[in-house]
């Protein structure tokens, strides 16, 4: 049974189709997981076991009698800390909202929840999504699967801590500006954003609603899809691309300067893999790539701002000051900066598309650096304000682009590759991202 927590959740499927997995038991191997875990509390804000083992106990007799609601029916996952969640506090990792308790679910975890995918609790997280770090000293901060001394990546921080500690088969967590794909990538784990609104919104508690999205953090690309379905309300499996009829573009621009060592090797190492493969492989520029990321720091700051001003500046000092310095900032542009400023942005994603329109996607290392020492962090301003930028640096593209994204892991601990794709192209990056996947391994 213990070999079940390191089974992709696609396996788990499988296994409760054919009658060896029992959704109860496997829950149940879950729950005694989590609890006995040395991290739980670090990892999981709250565990809902009573609604697991209700969930589980409606699965097994569901696919006893031959009536299972989707391929992940009875697979257990657990939920980053800012999806409502009917009756179990969601606080999203700020003293702000604690105690909040909503009377329903968020959309995709009642859509999850339909399919018949098990809920186990709620994950820690970044304070109100704001850092790709996943230092939180205001509730908890994960450990890394590597080093448990450093960062475990963020915003979804417990989210990604959860699925690779095996107290979780896959977990759902935001991206708004690399908060699934930079944990995964530190952890290892398979990690997908989706274009902005291919998955709803409603009962998420917001941090920037202009780029904000839903996504999964799992081990496979097959669970990607099928947890990505899920949340959607549709069924499907995906289709593999032939890695041969495949065009990569590299993107020079911002993305591959001062990458690290370990990254910049695992980087290397997989396109030598991807070509050995069949795939082709070109180097592009992108200029106006650098006047996109100019105009980050006041479109996600205003638009943050402007959904937590009245919350943050009743009470200042209960925010942890890396997250207020950052946030506050938005309160410095006017209206008329901002408007002109998506005006600009949408030009830049335009002439985007067409650069890149001959790609199947657009890859560079999922983030230019692995994770950092936690207690310097802390210690350190100015440190953690630096290593904060060039963690999302790169995940940062595809949010900025508006389109979607993945990151694979290669053999190199806290080293990912990422893939990006154009606005609602979602499926058929998935279909790319197995064909590497596959190359990869």
């Amino acid at each position: 049974m213990q070999d079940w927590r390191w089974m992709t959740a696609a396996e788990l499927g499988r296994g409760i189709e054919n009658g060896a997995i029992d959704p109860v038991d496997l829950t149940r191997v879950y729950l005694d997981a989590i609890a006995s875990h040395e991290f739980s509390d670090r990892i999981y804000a709250r565990v809902t076991a009573d609604r697991a083992m209700a969930e589980a106990q409606a699965s097994s007799a569901r696919a006893k009698a031959g009536k299972r609601l989707s391929p992940l029916d009875g697979v257990p996952i657990s939920w980053k800390d800012l999806f409502d969640s009917a009756g179990t506090p969601t606080e999203a990792g700020t003293a702000y909202l604690a105690g909040r308790t909503p009377e329903q679910d968020a959309d995709v975890l009642a859509a999850a929840t339909a399919a018949g995918l098990v809920c186990l609790g709620k994950t820690h997280m970044t304070e109100i999504a704001f850092s790709g770090l996943g230092v939180n000293p205001v509730t908890q901060t994960p450990p890394n699967v590597h080093d448990h001394s450093a960062a475990p990546g963020g915003s979804s921080s417990g989210a990604a801590a959860s699925v690779a500690f095996g107290l979780a088969a896959a977990g759902i967590g935001s991206d708004t500006g690399g908060s699934v794909r930079v944990p995964s990538a530190w952890n290892n784990l398979v990690g997908f954003k989706t274009t902005h609104g291919r998955l709803s919104l409603g009962g998420v508690v917001p941090l920037c609603k202009t780029f904000d999205t839903v996504g999964p953090l799992c081990r496979s690309v097959e669970d990607a899809a099928l947890l990505t379905a899920a949340m959607a309300g549709q069924g499907g499996q995906v289709m593999e691309k032939d890695i041969k009829n495949l065009r990569f573009a590299v993107l020079d621009t911002i993305a591959m300067e001062d990458v690290r060592p370990e990254q910049r090797r695992a980087f290397d190492d997989a396109i030598e893999k991807l070509q050995a493969a069949g795939a082709s492989v070109d180097h592009i520029e992108f200029d106006p790539m650098h006047y996109a990321f100019e105009l980050a720091g006041m479109l996600y700051t205003v638009d943050a701002y402007a959904e937590w001003q009245y919350i943050i500046e009743s009470d200042p000092d209960k925010m942890y000051h890396q997250i207020l310095k950052r946030i506050r900032p938005g309160a410095d542009f006017s209206a008329v900066d901002y408007l002109r400023g998506w005006d600009t942005l949408w030009n830049i994603r335009a002439a985007y598309q067409d650069e890149t329109a001959d790609y199947d996607a657009v890859i560079m290392p999922s983030s230019p650096i692995g994770a950092p020492n936690v207690e310097r962090l802390l210690t350190d301003d100015d440190y953690f304000v630096a290593e904060n930028l060039l963690a999302l640096r790169n995940t940062r593209v595809a949010n900025l682009m508006g389109g979607c994204s993945i990151t694979l892991p290669t053999a190199v601990p806290m080293a990912g590759i990422m893939l990006n794709a154009g606005a609602d192209q979602d499926e058929n990056l998935l279909e790319i991202a197995l064909a590497v996947e596959h190359a990869l391994a």
